[in-house]
């Protein structure tokens, strides 16, 4: 009887340590998906809910990342200054459009200073479906951990809203690769 339990115990261990050691299926899964113009995908080791951080809505109403806790969120930090966000934001808008009436929020947030809101404005215009976000203040991308590392940073949210990968500069979110990422998380 002593023998069995200790085997059971042992085997318990085992289990648990493996299971920490190693990256989910889920994890494991998006691992895969880093290639058709998503080999930046960076994962996260251990997924982690969003920074409190505050932006604003095109309304000037405050919006947290946790507001849209229920959807995979794609957070795409830009700039009107910055050329490789501008050359990829017509990506971020079909990705909008083709997931559209899916629980899916792609929110690109503009770190222009409150003096090109107008001009940032009238971009996003220029993309529909995209919904106009700012962080004028510039605390969004030093809110997360690590802090955003240049311009554009995009960050990838599962529907439990919790980060899962990000990609670092320019990618092309219409494409095939891309869009494997946002199904594998729907399908979780």
């Amino acid at each position: 009887m002593a023998a069995a339990l200790i085997v059971g115990v042992a085997g318990v261990v085992y289990v648990t340590r493996g299971s920490l050691s190693k990256p989910g299926p889920a994890q494991a899964d998006l691992a895969a998906l880093k290639t058709g113009g998503m080999e930046k995908l960076e994962l996260v080791s251990t997924p982690k809910p969003p920074p409190a951080a505050s932006f604003v809505d095109g309304a000037g109403k405050p919006v947290a990342l946790a507001d849209f806790k229920g959807k995979v969120v794609v957070v795409n930090l830009w700039a009107t200054w910055c050329a490789p966000c501008k050359k990829e934001m017509p990506t971020l808008a079909k990705l909008a459009g083709d997931y559209a009436g899916k629980p899916v929020e792609v929110a690109a947030v503009s770190v222009d200073s409150a003096s090109a809101t107008d001009a940032a404005k009238q971009f996003i215009a220029e993309h529909k479906p995209l919904a106009f976000y700012q962080d004028a203040k510039l605390a969004l991308p030093f809110a997360f951990s690590p802090p955003a590392q240049g311009f554009p940073t995009t960050i990838l949210y599962d529907k439990a809203g919790l980060e899962r990968a990000r990609v670092i500069g320019e990618a092309d979110w219409s494409s095939p690769g891309a869009k494997k990422v946002i199904d594998a998380l729907l399908n979780e």
